[in-house]
C-alpha cells in the first residue's frame, strides 16, 4: 500500500542524503519512497516539487563527493550565477586534488588538479572552486573560439570580471592550457549578449574589418531608440543579429517601430542571421560594400 507523503518541514525545497534523514528521525525508509521525494542518486533524494536543474543535482554530488574535493567547471559556473551553461542531463564536474581518488557513478565527471586556495564554501558547506578559477578552468580547454564565447558569456552574467581572469591568466604557469587561457581572455570583451555576438565579433576581426562598437546606444529627437549589438557610428552602420523568435504580434510591432526610427535617424541597418554565419564570405562583403558605400557618400558632401 502505497505510503502517504510526509514532507518535514526541515527537509521542505531540500536536496538531503536519505540516511541523514531516517539517521534523524525525519522520515522513516517508508516515508523516504513516497511520491513527496525524488531519487537525484543512491542516497540522495530531493523535495519532489523541485525542478530538477544542473544547480540542483550539483549539490546532490556535493553531499556524496570526498570532503578535499569541489564542484568545478560548468557545474561551478551555473552555481555561480550562469545557470543557463548546463542543463539537467549535462555531467556534474568535480575537482579532486592529487592523491584522492573517487567512483562516483553515472552523471559526474571527475578531473584531479590542485585545489590549495582556489576553493570557496559555499551555502549548507557545499565546495566550488572561486568565480576566476572556474572561469580559467573553463577557457583553457580549448578550442579558443568556444572559449571566447564563454568568457564572455560569464563576464556578462556577472560571474567573473574580465580585467581578473585578464591578470590570472598572465599569471599562470606554463602548462596544459595556459596559452589558450591568456589568447581567449585578451580576445573576450565581456559585452556580448549571446553567444553568437561573440562569434560575430571575432568573424570581423579575422576578416580584418574594422572594429565595430559594441551595444551602441542610439538616440533621436525622442529620446533614446536602440542598443544595437554592432555600430560603426561614423558611418551610421547598424549590424543586428537575429535569433529565432516566434513573431508574436506585440513583439513583431515593436521590432519594426524600432526598425523605423532607426532608419529615420539614417542608420543603414543590417541583420545577420544564424544562416549568415554559415556562410560568413557573403556576410562579410556585404558590410564591406556597405562601408564602402557609406564612405562614398561621406565624401561627396
Amino acid at each position: 500500500m502505497p505510503v502517504a507523503p510526509h514532507r518535514p518541514e526541515a527537509l521542505s525545497g531540500r536536496v538531503f542524503r536519505g540516511t541523514w534523514a531516517t539517521a534523524q528521525g525525519l522520515l522513516t525508509p517508508a516515508q523516504l519512497r513516497s511520491s513527496a521525494w525524488r531519487t537525484l542518486r543512491r542516497d540522495v533524494y530531493a523535495d519532489s516539487r523541485l525542478v530538477v536543474t544542473h544547480q540542483v543535482q550539483g549539490v546532490g554530488v556535493s553531499l556524496v563527493m570526498p570532503r578535499t574535493a569541489a564542484l568545478a567547471g560548468l557545474t561551478a559556473a551555473t552555481l555561480w550565477g550562469a545557470s543557463e551553461l548546463a542543463g539537467a542531463d549535462d555531467p556534474v564536474e568535480v575537482v579532486v586534488p592529487p592523491g584522492a581518488r573517487w567512483t562516483p557513478g553515472p552523471g559526474v565527471v571527475v578531473r584531479t588538479a590542485p585545489l590549495d586556495g582556489d576553493v570557496v564554501v559555499g551555502r549548507r558547506g557545499m565546495r566550488l572552486t572561486g568565480r576566476v578559477r572556474t572561469a580559467l578552468d573553463l577557457i583553457r580547454r580549448g578550442p579558443v573560439e568556444d572559449g571566447v564565447v564563454l568568457l564572455d558569456q560569464l563576464v556578462h552574467a556577472g560571474v567573473v570580471r574580465l580585467d581578473d581572469v585578464r591578470a590570472m591568466a598572465e599569471r599562470l604557469p606554463r602548462s596544459r592550457g595556459s596559452r589558450v587561457a591568456r589568447e581567449v581572455a585578451g580576445l573576450a570583451d565581456g559585452r556580448a549578449e549571446s553567444p553568437q555576438e561573440t562569434r560575430l565579433r571575432l568573424l570581423f576581426r579575422r576578416a580584418g574589418l574594422p572594429a565595430p562598437v559594441a551595444q551602441y546606444r542610439v538616440f533621436d529627437d525622442d529620446g533614446f531608440v536602440a542598443r544595437l549589438d554592432f555600430a560603426y557610428p561614423d558611418l551610421r552602420i547598424a549590424i543586428e543579429y537575429d535569433g529565432l523568435w516566434h513573431g508574436e504580434r506585440r513583439t513583431f510591432l515593436d521590432d519594426r517601430r524600432r526598425l523605423n526610427r532607426l532608419t529615420a535617424a539614417g542608420r543603414l541597418v543590417i541583420h545577420v542571421t544564424l544562416e549568415d554565419l554559415r556562410r560568413p564570405e557573403w556576410l562579410i562583403a556585404g558590410i564591406q560594400a556597405a562601408r564602402a558605400g557609406r564612405l562614398a557618400m561621406i565624401s561627396t558632401y
